[in-house]
C-alpha cells in the first residue's frame, strides 16, 4: 500500500492522487503581509453655486399692430413721413388703406390670383385690365394682389378726372398712389420703375350693364401702349373675374346721374331700392390672373411714331384679357364658389 510523504495530503482528483506542495518550508512561519499604507490626500470639498436659470425676455406689453399705429401716429404728428412728387403716402397706404381692403380682399372676395410670377420684382411694367362692376372695386383688389404677391410693390393707377373732383376721394386717391390717367404721368412713372395700373374701357366698362358682362369695350387710340414704348417696359394684361357681379347693373337713372355729374347713376337688384344696405356688394368668387408680359424694348425708339404698329399692340393686348376672360369664365362653377 503506498504512503504519502510527509507534508503532502492526498486528495482524489479523478480517481488519482494528487500532491499538494506547502507554500513555506516546515518549521518556518510565513512571514506576515502588511498592507502598504497609501497616502491619501483629502481632496477638497466641491462647493457648486446654484445657477440662476436663463431668464426669458420680458415680453413686449405692445402687439406689433399697436407699435405699428404708435409710430404711425408719431410721424404724422411730427411730420416725419415722406410723400413723392405725385402725392403717394406710402406709410399712410400701408396703414389705413391696405388693411381694410385686405380684409374684403382675403375673406369677403376670396380672390384666388394667378400668373404672379409675370409680376416682375424690380422696374417698371404696364399692368392693363378689364373694368367693371359699378364701382371700381376690380381696380383696387388688383392693387392689392400686387402689393401682397410681390412683397410690397405698390400699384400706381391712373385714374379718371372724376375721381380727383370728388371731395375726400380725390385727395384720398392721391395719397394711395394714384394720379390722373395722362401719358405725360404714366411716363414718368414708369420711367421710374413703378408699376403702373391702367383699366382703358374707363366708365364704359365699369357702368356697363348686367347684360354686357366681360365683353371688353373699346379700349380707345392706345395712348397706353405709346406710354409703355416710350419708356421702353413690358405690358402686362390683367383679367378679372368676380367684379362683375358684385353690383347687378339693370338700369341708369340718368336724370340723377346728370344731377350729380356722375357718368351714370345704377340701378341694382338691391339699390337703391334698400338704401345704404342696397351698396353692399356680394360676395363673389374672384380670380385675378396676371398674363404674359408683352416686350417693348425689341421694337425700336422709332416704333411709337408708327400708329399702326400702335394699334395692332393694342389689340393684341384687349384679345389676350378677353381669351383669358373667356377661359376663366368656362372653368368656374359658379358666381359665388369659383
Amino acid at each position: 500500500m503506498n504512503h504519502a510523504r510527509a507534508g503532502s495530503e492526498v486528495h482524489p482528483v479523478n480517481g488519482a492522487e494528487a500532491q499538494v506542495i506547502p507554500l513555506h518550508k516546515p518549521g518556518r512561519e510565513k512571514p506576515v503581509e502588511i498592507p502598504q499604507q497609501v497616502e491619501t490626500r483629502a481632496e477638497a470639498p466641491v462647493v457648486e453655486f446654484p445657477v440662476p436659470a436663463p431668464q426669458a425676455p420680458e415680453a413686449d406689453p405692445l402687439s406689433e399692430p399697436v407699435r405699428n399705429a404708435l409710430t404711425f401716429l408719431r410721424h404724422r404728428l411730427t411730420g416725419d413721413y415722406e410723400v413723392d412728387e405725385f402725392g403717394f403716402d406710402a406709410e399712410l397706404t400701408e396703414a389705413l388703406v391696405l388693411p381694410p381692403l385686405r380684409a374684403l380682399y382675403e375673406k369677403w372676395f376670396r380672390v384666388d390670383t394667378f400668373g404672379v410670377e409675370n409680376l416682375p420684382k424690380a422696374g417698371g411694367a404696364l399692368l392693363v385690365s378689364n373694368h367693371s362692376g359699378t364701382l371700381p372695386l376690380d381696380a383696387l383688389m388688383t392693387a392689392v394682389a400686387v402689393h401682397d404677391e410681390t412683397g410690397g410693390r405698390h400699384l400706381r393707377g391712373l385714374g379718371a378726372d372724376l375721381v380727383f373732383k370728388l371731395p375726400l376721394v380725390g385727395s384720398f386717391a392721391r395719397k394711395s398712389g394714384q394720379t390722373l390717367a395722362c401719358n405725360a404721368d404714366a411716363e414718368r412713372l414708369l420711367a421710374n420703375g413703378e408699376l403702373v395700373g391702367v383699366w382703358p374701357e374707363g366708365f364704359k366698362g365699369v357702368g356697363k350693364p348686367f347684360s354686357a358682362r366681360y365683353k371688353l369695350q373699346r379700349f380707345g387710340r392706345g395712348g397706353f401702349v405709346s406710354a409703355a414704348m416710350r419708356a421702353g417696359v413690358p405690358i402686362i394684361p390683367v383679367s378679372v373675374v368676380g367684379a362683375e357681379e358684385t353690383y347687378p347693373k339693370i338700369g341708369d337713372l340718368k336724370v340723377l346721374a346728370r344731377l350729380f355729374g356722375l357718368p351714370y347713376f345704377p340701378v341694382t337688384p338691391f339699390f337703391p331700392l334698400f338704401g345704404p344696405l342696397g351698396a353692399m356688394p356680394l360676395p363673389t368668387k374672384w380670380t385675378i390672373e396676371f398674363g404674359q408680359l408683352i416686350r417693348t424694348d425689341e421694337l425700336g425708339p422709332d416704333a411709337v411714331d408708327d400708329p399702326m404698329l400702335v394699334f395692332t399692340l393694342t389689340d393684341q393686348v384687349r384679345e389676350s384679357i378677353q381669351q383669358s376672360l373667356y377661359q376663366r369664365l368656362s372653368q368656374r362653377r359658379s358666381i359665388f364658389r369659383g
